[in-house]
């Protein structure tokens, strides 16, 4: 069976199922990051439903709590992109620090959080860092 080219080096998944998204870095941003995750999930789940709900859940939460991070440690804008991979979603979240998330211990009494990176550890397949001079990208793929 001849396969037609495609006359590029897209794949149909690509041309459908990625967002990338630019907020200034104010607080309000983490819940426009969160509402565009939102969005792409949504327009996902139309013709890819998630394989359980909680995916949907796990995504949301992730985005939301790198969003915050980025917002609190990293002057400036911030950038959030969702792609939808083999068999999940690959979120990248690009800020403007050089210093990489590093867990801290969580103290429930003192309100100062700790949480967020041991979240985002448990919830994703795989999270990796890469700093650059002008910031880093945190990449974490979770399933869907």
């Amino acid at each position: 069976m001849a396969i037609e080219p495609r006359w590029d080096d897209k794949l149909p998944s690509e041309e459908m199922y990625t967002r990338t998204t630019t907020f200034p870095g104010e607080l309000p941003n983490v819940t426009g990051a969160r509402l565009a995750a939102e969005e792409f999930l949504l327009a996902l789940t139309r013709t890819a439903p998630p394989s359980a709900p909680e995916h949907w859940d796990d995504i949301l939460l992730v985005v939301t709590e790198l969003a915050a991070n980025a917002v609190q440690y990293a002057p400036g804008p911030f950038e959030l992109r969702l792609r939808r991979t083999f068999d999940g979603v690959h979120v990248t979240m690009h800020d403007t620090s050089t210093t990489p998330p590093a867990p801290r211990p969580f103290h429930p009494g003192r309100g100062d959080g700790g949480v967020g990176w041991h979240l985002i550890h448990t919830l994703c397949d795989q999270v990796s860092v890469v700093v650059t001079d002008k910031g880093k990208d945190i990449h974490v793929f979770l399933p869907w």
